[in-house]
């Protein structure tokens, strides 16, 4: 089998069919936990393994909700910031083509088929020493891009926080198949007003001005982010590295806010508490050489309000622990504001 090319020049094809040239034995699936509408391809190029994945906004749902008309991992590609990944990340793209242009342009990304080394699907938590190097390789990963200054027009820190925003997604819910996340999402925004009050009136008005969260964080350090730091995202390849897949929300972004996305997505799986796992992720920061001192406690507590906001709505129809623990933790940002 023809070893994986080591490029340090981006591969930007002409075309998908230039992409794929050469493919054999192609199959189209779909992965369990694929959610946006993209379409998904296992073929095999020069010997190898791979997987394609086409998305384009006409048919992916969440780059129209997020307001991604200008295909940002494919400009972050053709900026070369995948190959500055730290050595405990594989990202697994070989080269990517994008026809067309604006909203409805056609992206297909070539990866190596990374499918053995992906997290298990399942609600078990996952082994702690696993959970533990995802933490220190998220720390890894934003030491390596501390100060990062975003010049290619990616996702802004503010839109973040309107990501499922009720006003934002409601042209969504108005469609005849309406994606499942978007359906609970409306049920939970609606169910929040009872279950927490006081987090729903936080997350409300962050919806209505984001600006003045996003300006908060002004005075604590931001890094490039890759945006979706789920276990469904995530593998540990044989030599323990970290796979990270699908970088949907790249941008400049306040770490704690990647970390509070990692906490509250992959909740259930989390084998210790949350505590616990904040301290290791900070603890790896210093190990990374960032020196949290001085803007830790202003960064998190903000960086839980700005999470609360994106994914309040799913806490609102899950348990009461778990809510009362965004509860209380937002509610701290509020002295930083």
């Amino acid at each position: 089998m023809t070893p994986e090319p080591r490029r340090t020049i981006p591969w930007v094809a002409a075309s998908r069919d230039d992409l794929l040239a050469g493919a054999v034995d192609r199959r189209e699936v779909r992965t369990a936990d694929a959610k946006s509408g993209a379409t998904f391809e296992r073929l095999v190029v020069d010997g190898r393994p791979c997987f394609c994945k086409t998305l384009s906004g006409s048919d992916d749902w969440i780059m129209r909700v997020t307001g991604n008309t200008t295909n940002w991992e494919f400009r972050v590609w053709r900026a070369g910031l995948y190959q500055r990944v730290p050595d405990c990340i594989d990202h697994a793209i070989l080269g990517m083509a994008l026809e067309g242009a604006g909203p409805d342009a056609r992206l297909s990304i070539l990866m190596a088929d990374r499918t053995a080394d992906l997290v298990p699907a399942g609600d078990e938590p996952i082994p702690l020493r696993h959970h533990r190097d995802f933490l220190d390789h998220l720390a890894a990963f934003h030491a390596g891009f501390l100060g990062w200054r975003d010049d290619l027009g990616l996702y802004a820190l503010a839109d973040r926080f309107r990501f499922f925003a009720p006003d934002n997604i409601a042209a969504e819910l108005t469609v005849t198949d309406v994606p499942i996340p978007l359906a609970v999402a409306d049920r939970g925004w609606r169910a929040l007003p009872g279950r927490a009050p006081g987090l729903a009136e936080q997350v409300f008005a962050v919806h209505a001005d984001p600006g003045r969260l996003a300006r908060a964080f002004a005075g604590t350090p931001m890094a490039f982010v890759a945006g979706d730091w789920k276990l469904g995202n995530l593998g540990r390849r044989p030599d323990g590295r970290t796979v990270l897949l699908d970088w949907a929300y790249p941008g400049e972004a306040p770490l704690c806010l990647e970390l509070a996305w990692y906490l509250a997505l992959n909740a259930a799986r989390i084998p210790e508490s949350k505590e616990s796992a904040i301290g290791a992720y900070r603890a790896s920061l210093e190990r990374h050489g960032i020196d949290t001192g001085g803007w830790w406690d202003r960064q998190f507590d903000l960086s839980v309000l700005g999470m609360a906001a994106i994914i309040a709505w799913e806490k609102a129809v899950g348990s009461e622990e778990e809510l009362a623990w965004w509860s209380r933790a937002a509610a701290r940002a509020e002295r930083w504001l």
